[in-house]
């Protein structure tokens, strides 16, 4: 997959097949459109285009609404859509300028000048231009003018598998990532740098990296205890993860903390990646460090079952 994030420096596409938005989660509703213009580009000899924008829309156009969590990052986005297949992914810098152009401009200034698209396809809620006042009407009113066919995934197609982002984020902060990973299509995942913590893991006997993510728009899980698989270095450990707030150490923050089994390497400053398999338990407080370890060797002993790998 090639990807471009300048569109000054965008080759001459060959026959190609176009799908825009934000595709946050890359779920299997936006799975729908990558196979479609997939499978449009194979039939006429061309590439398949996805267009995505960052940041997010939402947080150009509204600053000051700090609601806002994404299920990807950026860098987690292009890993998903290079894993699907996409030929070429154009990463468009979102700024308020580039938000304020007529519907019409942008179809002709930016889709056909950018991109020569033999064929444009969208889901049924797409809009686009200022104040999102174009549609997959006005694309298809411009379609003859422009030599470009218009394609539409409809809301009864993703109706069918009950796909949306806004499910999958409620699904998530619940806990529920079994459902979440159901519906994403994926795992859902979580990246970070390992920074220095308080020790508590190391002296319990179950040392942990504290991850410290860098994306302050990432959705974090529910607080509780997750089996992971634990990405670092090209190897997949297993791992089981405490997101919260350490209640039997009176702590005040939130840390993301995994003990990486069967693992014993100082990666202090190096980038993980969790890969969320199943929800474990709730966060408790317990009325003495014993009973803690206690319930930390029965968490491992359910990831171990859950993920599949044995004790050494």
């Amino acid at each position: 997959m090639r990807v471009f994030r300048d569109l000054n420096d965008l080759p001459e596409f060959i026959n190609s097949v176009v799908t825009i938005g934000t595709f946050d989660g890359v779920h299997r509703g936006h799975q729908k459109l990558i196979e479609r213009i997939k499978l449009l580009a194979e039939q006429i000899d061309g590439e398949s285009i996805l267009v995505t924008f960052h940041p997010h829309p939402r947080i150009v156009i509204n600053p000051e609404d700090k609601s806002l969590r994404l299920l990807n990052t950026i860098d987690e986005k292009v890993a998903l859509l290079e894993k699907y297949g996409v030929d070429n992914l154009v990463i468009v810098p979102f700024s308020r300028a580039f938000s304020e152009q007529e519907a019409g401009g942008y179809i002709s200034e930016f889709l056909v000048k950018n991109f020569h698209p033999k064929y444009i396809v969208i889901g049924y809620d797409h809009k686009f231009g200022k104040n999102r006042s174009g549609d997959f009407k006005l694309l298809e009113n411009m379609k003859v003018q422009y030599g470009y066919r218009m394609e539409e995934i409809t809301k009864e197609t993703l109706d069918d598998i009950g796909i949306s982002s806004t499910k999958i984020r409620q699904a998530i902060a619940e806990g529920d990532i079994k459902l979440a990973n159901e519906l994403l299509g994926n795992n859902y995942t979580l990246s970070g740098t390992v920074v220095r913590g308080l020790q508590n893991g190391r002296k319990l006997g179950f040392p942990t990296a504290n991850i410290q993510v860098n994306d302050a728009y990432k959705l974090i899980p529910k607080t509780g205890i997750y089996a992971v698989h634990v990405h670092y270095s090209g190897v997949k450990y297993a791992g089981m993860l405490s997101i919260g707030y350490n209640p039997t150490f009176e702590g005040k923050e939130q840390t993301i903390e995994v003990n990486i089994l069967d693992f014993n390497k100082d990666i202090y400053g190096e980038s993980l990646t969790l890969e969320f398999v199943d929800f474990i338990r709730n966060e408790k407080k317990f009325e003495s460090i014993d009973a803690l370890v206690e319930e930390i060797k029965n968490d491992e002993k359910v990831t171990r079952k859950t993920i599949g790998v044995s004790g050494l």
